[in-house]
């Protein structure tokens, strides 16, 4: 394997790109990644001097888009997956057989990683986190939560957690939607209880009064809900779920090009202008090279397989 750190002559001196680039994300406009990707792509074409068109394929919670990219399009660099925990390792641990294998994704680097937050609407009954692991303890049945499939984010996220607190997710009922952009607006308007989301998906609906965060899932508490307790200030323990957002490509995509990529992001996230392009959307830089990557995907998959085994997510 390349390392992302020590980046060779060979990405200088190859002619990449010299036309337009098909950087798809596996999810519907306006979540995360796709806040990311379009804020990415714009720095990038720039720098590269060529078009990057962000292609939304939403769509079995990643596996759709991420098919497209590693399974169908060239090895050439030219067609990008905007990737995270759904299409890797969350899809690799909620299957025997996943659409897509964690081998099938060159990994280039992370770009940014956020908290997840537990929210639900303005006017919900409970006063702090605390209080409502106690209704869900005694009320699972009557617990809604949205996600946008059986094996995506917000189902491991809730997974851990209802193992954390002693509930049984069994019980508890999932809301499929097609990612935050349209389940938040769901919590909203009482139509589900929970959704766990990043901070920055959550940030809108919330600063409008429309939500309210319960907790944060981090080691600190965030920049932009600093009101927030973190889940562990609160005393619920173990939970580890962490939301990122980078980039693939098909594997035996040629290495110089991978190279090139993870230079480019290593550049990029060091730029004050791109690190205040993210704040915009309540995001940091969450950088990791691509050998750095690859054994933290690893670690997180073989993780997330362990949770999905127990939770019955694992099919």
């Amino acid at each position: 394997m390349l390392s992302g750190c020590s980046h060779s002559a060979q990405a200088d001196d190859i002619n990449y790109p010299t036309r337009q680039i098909e950087y798809v994300v596996p999810f519907a406009p306006g979540g995360g990644v796709d806040l990311v990707a379009r804020t990415v792509a714009e720095y990038l074409s720039k720098k590269w001097n060529q078009p990057i068109s962000v292609v939304n394929k939403p769509g079995g919670g990643g596996a759709v888009g991420a098919q497209a990219v590693l399974q169908q399009s060239a090895k050439d660099g030219y067609t990008v997956l905007a990737d995270n925990n759904s299409s890797t390792s969350m899809l690799a641990a909620g299957a025997a057989k996943p659409p897509v294998g964690i081998e099938e994704h060159l990994l280039v680097s992370r770009v940014v990683e956020d908290a997840a937050a537990f929210a639900v609407s303005e006017d919900a009954p409970w006063k702090d986190f605390n209080e409502f692991c106690d209704w869900v303890r005694a009320n699972p049945e009557q617990l809604s939560w949205t996600s946008v499939g059986p094996a995506g984010f917000s189902s491991f996220a809730v997974a851990e957690w209802t193992k954390a607190i002693g509930a049984d997710l069994s019980r508890t009922k999932m809301v499929a939607t097609k990612g935050a952009s349209d389940s938040v607006p769901m919590i909203a308007g009482g139509h589900a209880v929970l959704a766990v989301h990043t901070v920055a998906e959550l940030y809108p609906l919330a600063k409008a009064g429309k939500i309210r965060l319960l907790a944060v899932v981090s080691d600190k508490r965030s920049p932009y809900f600093p009101d927030v307790p973190t889940a562990d200030e609160q005393g619920v323990k173990g939970l580890t779920v962490q939301w990122w957002t980078g980039i693939s490509m098909p594997a035996g995509t040629p290495p110089a090009i991978r190279e090139k990529w993870d230079k480019a992001v290593s550049e990029m996230v060091e730029d004050p202008a791109f690190v205040e392009k993210l704040k915009m959307i309540q995001v940091e830089p969450g950088y990791l090279n691509s050998n750095d990557f690859e054994s933290f995907l690893k670690k997180e998959t073989e993780y997330y397989t362990e949770i999905a085994a127990k939770a019955g997510i694992r099919k």
